[in-house]
C-alpha cells in the first residue's frame, strides 16, 4: 500500500466493551482488530463522518480509538486499505444500523476498509490528552518534555478534545506526530490526570427579607434561560446518533443525551454508532 503524496491523518472510534443492539454485539476492541487484520468500517450513520471517510485514500494513517468505555483512548495505529464504497449493512434489516431510506441503487452510507498496523506501546488515554489540552501552559508537563511546545499546541487543537463525540475525525500531521511520540515513549505515570479540586465552602451572608423578590426574579430568569436553551445544549458535540436530518434512522433526543452525559461523567462520549466489524479478505 503506497501512501498518497499529500496524505491526511484520521481517528476512528470503536467500542471495546460488549453492547447488544438488535441481538448483536457491536463490540470491536483492539484485540478484535488485531485478530481481524483488515476490517470494513461499517455502521457509521452521521453525514459528516461519512463525508470524511469518502475523503480517505489508500495508505493514509489512522488512530484506532477505544470509545464508550471507562478508559477511552488511543489503542493502536492503522492504515486505510480500501477507499469508500457503499455500506451494505444499511440495507440489512437485521443489522443494528439498518436504514430503510438507504437504497442499493442510491446508497446513502459509505464505509472504508482499515488494516491494523500496530498497537500503541503505551495506551494513550483521553484523560492525558485532556490534561494537556486543559493546561494553561503552552509547554509540556513534567515527564513529557519530548512533546515540545508544538506537540502541546497540536494536542490542544485536536477535534478529540475540542469536539469529542464524532466517531470519525481528521487529525493534523502535528497531532499525529505528538500522539505517536506519546504512544512510543510514555512518561505520564507520575501525573495526576484526574485532579479533584474542591473549593472551600463559603458561608452565605444572611439575606434580608427585602431581597426575596429580587432573588425570585433572578431564579425565574435563570429557569427561563434554561428552558429557552432546551434541547440545544449539546449542539456543539456531534455524534452518530444526533443527526439534525429527520431521515436519521436512530435518534436519541438531545435532552436525553444530556441526561445520560451527566450520569456517566467517566465516559468520554455517548455510544457512537459503531459496529461489529467483519474481516475482509
Amino acid at each position: 500500500m503506497e501512501p498518497t503524496a499529500s496524505a491526511n491523518y484520521w481517528l476512528l472510534k470503536a467500542e471495546p466493551d460488549s453492547r447488544i443492539v438488535k441481538e448483536k454485539d457491536v463490540k470491536f476492541s483492539v484485540d478484535d482488530f488485531e485478530a481481524a487484520k483488515t476490517s470494513a468500517w461499517e455502521g457509521v450513520r452521521n453525514y459528516e463522518a461519512r463525508n470524511l471517510m469518502k475523503e480517505m485514500k489508500v495508505g493514509e494513517k489512522a488512530l484506532f480509538y477505544h470509545s464508550n468505555c471507562k478508559n477511552p483512548g488511543i489503542a493502536a495505529f492503522a492504515e486505510v486499505s480500501k477507499e469508500a464504497y457503499p455500506d451494505h449493512t444499511a440495507w440489512d434489516s437485521s443489522h443494528p444500523y439498518f436504514d430503510p431510506k438507504s437504497k442499493q441503487d442510491d446508497p446513502k452510507w459509505y464505509m472504508v476498509d482499515l488494516t491494523f498496523a500496530l498497537r500503541a506501546q503505551h495506551f494513550v488515554p483521553l484523560t492525558l490528552l485532556r490534561f494537556i489540552a486543559d493546561s494553561s501552559s503552552d509547554s509540556p508537563p513534567a515527564g513529557l518534555e519530548y512533546l515540545g511546545d508544538a506537540g502541546v499546541a497540536a494536542i490542544k487543537g485536536m477535534d478529540l478534545v475540542t469536539r469529542g463525540r464524532l466517531s470519525v475525525q481528521r487529525v493534523s500531521e502535528a497531532a499525529w506526530t505528538a500522539v505517536q511520540a506519546l504512544a512510543n515513549t510514555g512518561g505520564w505515570d507520575e501525573l495526576d490526570l484526574n485532579p479533584k479540586k474542591k473549593s472551600p465552602a463559603k458561608k452565605a451572608a444572611p439575606k434580608a427579607a427585602g431581597d426575596r423578590p429580587a432573588r425570585a426574579a433572578k431564579t425565574k430568569a435563570k429557569a427561563k434561560k434554561r428552558k429557552a436553551k432546551g434541547s440545544d445544549s449539546d449542539d456543539e458535540e456531534d455524534d452518530d446518533y444526533g443527526e439534525e436530518d429527520e431521515s436519521e434512522p436512530e435518534v436519541i433526543s438531545k435532552t436525553t443525551s444530556s441526561r445520560r452525559k451527566r450520569k456517566a461523567e467517566d465516559y468520554e462520549e455517548l455510544p457512537p454508532t459503531r459496529r461489529r466489524a467483519k474481516a475482509s479478505s
